[in-house]
């Protein structure tokens, strides 16, 4: 079967490139070098070589994961992509919390300027945190008005803004739809396995699906093992409700290696998409 609908996320490779790079709300440079999981045996910039000997055509990348936003940067980070045949598929800007009254203005000012670096990357889309707050009218409303003016900063842009069910404001699949609609089609949605828990999980996600356009396939593993029941199951939801984006590859385990764990998912999402 074809991989067209498969990527994988650096933050599945997390170990293999060792460090990041916090996150200051208050201006757009980039934090010190940290080694958050260690040396790395690998640059960011050498990602899209590695993604495309695995067979891997997509990629989407964690902001925190970038060491500088200047131009020259980018456009060595651009190149290395499109020498290795890769598409950015994401630019997810892992900060901001445009729910809160206290923070919005300062955190839709530094979001849409993260959101120009996605453009600067080329990549398809930006991934924005919908909101930390609990749900309510205020902060559904406070986070869509936000959620529209990044858009609307970049009208005209090639690049797409999604949100993703996480976090206190979109705990619910009808926060997650009030919030989609609240945006008038503006917001896409990117739907993630592993962020809710529980009975009605599937049902929950079976809610959701049927508006996403991006999806984070997480798996879990235990000794190493693939917990294929509950990724099956992900799966079996996501196509049923109609989803037919890309399968966006996301390990978090200590065990087996990252890439082999990144590779099982693999063989076992295109496994059940061929069933």
């Amino acid at each position: 079967m074809s991989t067209d609908r498969i990527a994988v996320s650096s933050w599945s490779l997390h170990r293999r490139l060792g460090v990041t790079f916090p996150h200051d709300l208050d201006t757009r440079a980039v934090g010190p070098r940290q080694e958050t999981f260690g040396a790395p045996a690998i640059a960011l910039v050498e990602l899209p070589q590695e993604v495309a000997r695995h067979e891997i055509q997509r990629l989407e990348l964690c902001s925190f994961h970038l060491a500088e936003r200047g131009a020259g940067y980018l456009d060595d980070l651009r190149g290395a992509l499109a020498d290795a045949g890769v598409a950015l598929q994401t630019l997810l800007i892992e900060a901001g919390d445009i729910s809160d009254a206290n923070t919005t203005r300062r955190d839709r000012r530094w979001i849409t300027d993260w959101v120009e670096t996605a453009v600067m990357l080329g990549a398809e889309n930006a991934r924005v945190i919908a909101g930390k707050q609990k749900a309510g009218p205020d902060t559904l409303a406070r986070s869509a008005e936000a959620l529209l003016e990044i858009a609307n900063n970049h009208a005209g842009a090639p690049i797409n803004i999604v949100t993703e069910n996480w976090f206190d404001l979109l705990a619910t699949p009808s926060d997650v739809l009030d919030l989609l609609d609240r945006t008038e089609g503006q917001i896409g949605l990117n739907a993630d396995f592993g962020n809710w828990q529980g009975a009605g999980k599937y049902d929950d996600l079976a809610e959701i699906f049927g508006r996403a356009s991006l999806c984070h396939a997480k798996a879990y593993f235990a000794g190493g093992k693939l917990d294929e029941r509950d990724y099956g199951r992900c799966i079996e939801v996501a196509e049923e409700a109609g989803y037919t984006g890309p399968y966006t590859l996301i390990f978090d385990s200590e065990s087996p290696a990252e890439w082999d764990g990144v590779i099982r998912e693999k063989e076992f999402v295109l496994s059940q998409l061929g069933a």
